[in-house]
């Protein structure tokens, strides 16, 4: 399995700097000098970290095999995955891959599954389908979802009122 860590964006000066649209928590970890990252589109082969320095909020990477900015145009767009077993696991932290499809379980009772997971600043979002079918965002945060159990296939949400119901009335008065 591949963690996407990075998403290639323009070049940055003539030595073959790139910007990245961070997609990790700990880029610090990720970005180190001689950290191997897997591209896609295959093609481009895979790249070997030789530098990573901030730019006010951006992060610049430079790579051993990129030493110029026509040959780092070619980069741009391109993702950057890290192995799954190389990432040291977190107790309490979950990947898109491992959260899809549980079941999401209020006092018991299944509501709807996890779909997805919407990563922001603040907070994250589970994206949840709801038994009829609806959409719900549901603050990925231990007040709301206090329990995430892998092996069973379930998370556990304590949702305040109206969570599930927000939004509703207005998508209904559209249809």
């Amino acid at each position: 399995m591949r963690l996407q860590v990075a998403r290639i964006g323009k070049p940055h000066g003539i030595r073959g700097e790139v910007t990245v649209q961070v997609m990790t928590d700990v880029p610090e970890d990720r970005f180190l000098p001689g950290t191997e990252l897997i591209v896609e589109p295959a093609k481009l082969g895979k790249l070997t970290v030789a530098s990573a320095r901030w730019n006010k909020e951006i992060l610049l990477l430079a790579f051993n095999e990129v030493r110029d900015r026509n040959t780092a145009e070619t980069l741009r767009g391109a993702q950057l995955f890290v192995d799954a077993e190389d990432v040291e696991n977190d107790e309490d932290a979950w990947y898109e891959h491992e959260l899809e499809g549980l079941d999401v379980r209020v006092d018991g009772a299944s509501v709807g599954k996890v779909t997805g997971l919407r990563t922001h600043a603040a907070q994250d979002l589970l994206i949840v389908e709801a038994t009829d079918g609806a959409e719900v965002l549901v603050p990925f945060v231990e007040e709301i979802v206090p329990e995430v159990d892998l092996d069973g296939g379930f998370v556990v949400v304590t949702p305040p009122p109206g969570l599930f119901e927000l939004n509703r009335d207005e998508a209904e008065e559209q249809d």
